[in-house]
């Protein structure tokens, strides 16, 4: 029985413990703002759009992606890439309007 309990723990606890946007809003390394390009394949982020309890809340800009969750969507010369998944992201975001940033 523990040692069910303890599987039952760890499984549930794993995606936490694994690497997380930091304080100063980069993951491995990577600023959280910037120039952002969606792709299909070989993203440096694989993201999940949720509704509540973000990693990081996103805002759309069309200029001056400088601050920690400002991303202008680009087509080419990105900062970095993402994919949009469903499941197991690296992290996971909202879009919204005002006051982007870490969730």
């Amino acid at each position: 029985m523990k040692k069910h309990l303890f599987v039952l723990i760890f499984l549930l606890a794993a995606p936490l413990a694994f690497a997380r946007i930091s304080a100063d809003c980069t993951y491995n390394g990577i600023p959280l703002y910037g120039r952002v390009q969606v792709v299909n394949y070989m993203a440096d982020f694989d993201v999940q759009v949720v509704s509540f309890l973000p990693d990081l809340r996103v805002q759309n800009v069309s200029y001056l992606p400088v601050e920690c969750g400002r991303w202008q969507f680009v087509n080419s010369m990105p900062d970095f890439t993402i994919r949009f998944v469903n499941a197991l992201p690296d992290f996971t975001i909202q879009f919204v309007d005002y006051l982007p940033g870490l969730g």
